[in-house]
């Protein structure tokens, strides 16, 4: 049974929670106008806020919500893959140079699994310690429930889920590069072109992946054993060579998911005595400093890493200053740099 206070009770935000059956953040969120809530659950909110007569009380200093003056950046990787990967630096210094002029902190949060964002990351956004968050190298399905949190949250890359479009996003272009790549190599007049893909829990795996397939399928070339799988790092693109010259020793091309497994991929075909790209060619992606200390010097697909963190910073200053509806997906361009090794 739902108690109602007493006309001559003020109703507070805790009184509107419990006459809704929600929780005081949800119930917050609602007030402030943030957009991570079911239509059901707001009108639910909306009805108590009536049924009590609830009424927001401001002081003549209290015209807008307290703020934190930070953000979080919130990795879900391992520490060593962090530091070894120049994608995180990267992005997290885009990050930086567009939120510096505004005064305010960027605080790194790294996560251990894809585990951890529903229970560390929730509870650290729950707890008021940042006015929003952007959440970088997600994994799995709608990896965090944004009604868990209190604050407004943009993604680095597209989640997989059927709710991604719903989301506040900033992607590159990662299939249509990845096409791009491919279509080049087979132009080039290579007909056995294999990949070492990334994760396939994360869209920018399952994007290139996509892009690969599709130039393939079109040229009629695709063949299913020419797929390997890598973790982005330097080792698995090493390991992934090896699984691939045993299936196909006849390959005469190799497009991969990230520089590091590209090099990877470089150091495993000169144990095995291929030239490239005489023998074969590799393609990267990203246009990573590692690309151009390569021996030969890495194709690549440049993604612009540093203005998508300045981007995100951007449209997650927009959503805390407007916390209206606001869901923006940003896909920016890809561009292929030829170099030595395709």
């Amino acid at each position: 049974m739902t108690t109602v206070p007493t006309s001559r009770e003020r109703p507070t935000l805790l009184d509107v929670a419990r006459t809704a059956g929600v929780s005081p953040a949800t119930a917050s969120r609602v007030l402030n106008g943030f957009h991570q809530v079911r239509p059901e659950t707001r009108r639910q909110v909306e009805k108590a806020m009536a049924e009590l007569g609830y009424a927001r009380r401001r002081s003549t200093r209290d015209t807008e919500p307290e703020r934190t003056g930070s953000i979080a950046f919130i990795v879900c990787e391992e520490g060593t893959r962090v530091f070894s990967d120049p994608f995180f630096a990267r992005v997290l210094w885009g990050a930086s140079r567009e939120l510096a002029p505004t005064g305010m902190q960027l605080v790194l949060l790294m996560l251990r699994s894809p585990q951890d964002y529903q229970t560390a990351a929730v509870r650290y956004l729950r707890g008021g310690s940042v006015d929003g968050a952007l959440l970088v190298s997600m994994h799995g399905r709608y990896p965090i429930d944004l009604e868990d949190v209190s604050v407004p949250v943009v993604f680095c890359g597209c989640p997989i889920g059927p709710d991604a479009e719903k989301l506040c996003y900033v992607d590159a272009d990662n299939r249509g590069g990845a096409e791009r790549a491919v279509r080049y190599l087979i132009n080039s007049g290579r007909r056995v072109i294999a990949t070492i893909a990334g994760p396939g829990d994360m869209a920018v795996g399952v994007d290139r992946l996509a892009g690969y397939r599709a130039a393939l399928l079109d040229a009629g070339l695709f063949d299913p054993r020419l797929i390997s799988y890598g973790d982005f790092g330097q080792s698995s693109g090493d390991h992934a060579v090896q699984l691939l010259l045993d299936r196909r020793p006849d390959v005469d091309a190799i497009f991969c998911a990230s520089d590091l497994m590209a090099a990877g991929a470089l150091r495993a075909l000169r144990r095995h005595g291929r030239r490239v790209p005489q023998d074969i060619a590799v393609v990267g992606f990203d246009d990573s400093p590692i690309a151009r200390q390569t021996e030969p010097q890495l194709t690549t697909v440049r993604q612009p890493i540093e203005e998508m963190g300045g981007l995100m910073v951007r449209e997650l200053l927009t959503l805390i200053q407007t916390p209206a509806p606001h869901r923006r997906r940003a896909v920016l361009d890809t561009q292929l740099v030829v170099r030595e090794s395709a």
